[in-house]
């Protein structure tokens, strides 16, 4: 079932001098009171500035970090609220908590064209576990809802499946929209579909791993989830991270590919030291030593799957080939960047850690779509509800 969307809502008359609660993904990292990357707030701007440009009166909410429905200062909004301002070019009211006496009388101030960001929604403990109480009190700030963070559209949380049933209209922002229409697009990709999958665990992404089976043609496996991979078919990782406990899931997945016609790519070479602290002993080898862990792939390898990325017609990268973030090991993951940028394939990029490699190397504008949501784009690849979703489709059926 499709989701209202924001043009849509915007199309009707009633937005102007209404208030509309916005749930933004403003989890950005925040070091000694100072924003460090302000991506999520950047991808937040395009659909608030529709909203203030209509008039609306706009109530932005958000969680930062976990604070386990605890107050923390360290985790506070409130530096957020000065890039906002900053970024859209007006005033940003800020309240010190999210529901109760002080966010309704925040509310109750704004003015047509306003913008009033919200603290921590995780300061409650309500908020994750979608307590009825909680999303009421949330859904009382506001007459018109709109969900924008897609980044936690597979959590069932108070502001963003709770309170949909508590307001009188709600659409999803272009951000949220966007993700959506790009990753609906690897459900019947063109070929040939490359999957590219990076990370630590096996257990991570067993799920997609099975979903992707079924529809690419090739998926290439890096990262210490590789390990696993070739630790199953009896070959020799020396002191490599591996899930002893995933070799029959990988050697299931194997079985299954074979019989669809997928082929897993598994690297052939390896950057390896004795640990990830010993950067200066980095060496690459086709076999590795009892004495030593693989950390990248190695550069045969990475260009085995720059090749297949340059024959690819779709492609959809989850999870860095290595440990990226030491230089001596990020050689594979940089790789396999560039490849994904210079090829001329429908390409979708997920992941925290994609996204930093890729941002990393500078090939942003490269990439068709970069997702806000790892975990979240991971669970939709593979067809599964997104609650999040799954609200605002049930609000769209109820005003058809």
């Amino acid at each position: 079932m499709p989701v209202r969307d924001l043009d849509s809502l915007l199309a009707q008359p009633g937005v102007q001098g209404r208030r509309v609660f916005v749930r933004c993904d403003l989890n950005v990292p925040i070091k000694d009171g100072t924003i460090r990357d302000t991506t999520r707030i950047d991808a937040s701007l395009p659909s608030l500035r529709k909203l203030l440009e209509a008039g609306a009166r706009v109530i932005v909410s958000s969680h930062l970090g976990r604070p386990k429905g605890q107050r923390n200062e360290a985790m506070s909004l409130a530096p957020v609220a000065d890039v906002l301002a900053e970024r859209l070019g007006c005033k940003v009211a800020f309240a010190n908590d999210c529901v109760g006496d002080v966010a309704e009388q925040a509310a109750a101030n704004l003015d047509d064209g306003e913008l009033l960001l919200l603290e921590n929604l995780r300061f409650h403990k309500g908020e994750t576990d979608n307590d009825p109480a909680f999303a009421q009190q949330l859904a009382k700030l506001a007459e018109v809802y709109v969900n924008d963070a897609f980044g936690t559209a597979h959590r069932a949380h108070a502001s963003t499946a709770g309170i949909v049933e508590h307001v009188s209209a709600a659409a999803a922002g272009d951000l949220l929209r966007g993700e959506l229409a790009h990753l609906d697009r690897l459900f019947d990709p063109e070929h040939p579909f490359l999957c590219l999958l990076g990370g630590a665990k096996v257990s991570d992404k067993l799920g997609v791993l099975e979903a992707l089976i079924e529809r690419a043609d090739a998926i290439a496996v890096g990262g210490a989830m590789a390990y696993t991979f070739l630790a199953a078919q009896g070959v020799d990782v020396g002191r490599s991270l591996v899930e002893p406990d995933r070799f029959d899931d990988a050697r299931r997945m194997q079985a299954r590919a074979d019989e669809k016609g997928c082929r897993l790519l598994l690297p052939s070479d390896h950057v390896v030291a004795t640990s990830p602290d010993d950067a200066d002993g980095a060496c690459t080898v086709s076999q590795i030593p009892d004495d030593a862990m693989g950390l990248d792939i190695g550069p045969e390898t990475a260009a085995r799957y720059a090749e297949q990325a340059s024959e690819a017609r779709t492609i959809l990268w989850n999870g860095p080939m290595g440990m990226f973030e030491v230089a001596a090991f990020a050689g594979g993951t940089e790789a396999v960047a560039q490849a994904v940028a210079k090829s001329s394939a429908l390409s979708v990029v997920g992941g925290g850690d994609s996204l930093a490699a890729v941002n990393q190397c500078g090939l942003g504008a490269s990439i068709d779509h970069l997702s806000t949501g790892g975990g979240a784009s991971l669970e939709y690849v593979q067809g599964l509800v997104l609650p999040g979703v799954a609200a605002l489709e049930a609000a769209a059926g109820g005003n058809s």
